[in-house]
């Protein structure tokens, strides 16, 4: 399978979100990455539903949107109806994350589950063969623009023995930090999905820069 591209909403002008939603559209990259932060799990707010449902209006390929948010669990039907194709809740948020991921299936979306850079993989064992998608946080969550953790290599490499261990189809996305000199590296290392937000959008050739992350 070619690894997917998941340029981050996150690091877009929002004074331009159409704009940039549509050179999305137009570029080579496979979905939307749309990061929902509250500030009180992560020490930063984000966006709401006004903002995704303008999002999702406009975008032409997947929504992967990613909870950095604490009770992601009563918001789940909400995120369907404002068109998220792909949820992830945060490990360190489900204290029943089993029950959270059923939660996301039976409302129809693909099941995600993020790591902060201090969590094992080793904790979604009992688990990973019940979801889409393991999101590897590669700076600590909360803020775009962070220095990516070195670690995360390692920790690709040892989720995807988990992931091959256990027979799950989970795919294997890291977030923060991901740029032209490292993308190569995490693929090496077990990466599916690419997560880039400063990357792409700090470039004066956006497109340019996605269809280099997809080669």
């Amino acid at each position: 399978m070619a690894h997917i591209v998941a340029p981050s909403i996150l690091s877009a002008d929002f004074a331009n979100l159409q704009r940039d939603v549509e050179m999305i559209n137009s570029s080579s990259a496979d979905w939307f990455h749309v990061d929902i932060m509250d500030g009180v799990f992560v020490p930063n707010i984000s966006f709401g539903f006004p903002v995704l449902k303008a999002i999702a209006k406009h975008a032409k390929k997947p929504l992967d949107v990613h909870l950095m948010i604490v009770n992601p669990d009563q918001y789940v039907p909400s995120f369907k109806e404002a068109g998220a194709e792909i949820l992830t809740v945060h490990y360190e948020a489900c204290t029943h994350l089993h029950r959270s991921v059923q939660n996301i299936k039976n409302s129809g979306m693909k099941a995600g589950v993020a790591l902060n850079p201090h969590t094992s993989v080793s904790v979604l064992e009992d688990i990973i063969a019940d979801i889409d998608l393991v999101c590897l946080m590669s700076v600590n969550p909360g803020f775009g623009g962070q220095k990516f953790i070195e670690n995360t290599y390692h920790k690709a490499g040892l989720l995807k023995a988990l992931i091959k261990n256990k027979h799950s189809k989970a795919l294997i996305e890291i977030d923060g930090g991901v740029d032209l000199d490292n993308y190569k590296k995490l693929l090496q290392s077990g990466a599916d999905v690419l997560v880039a937000g400063n990357t792409v959008f700090s470039s004066k050739d956006p497109v340019g820069v996605i269809s280099k992350l997809k080669t």
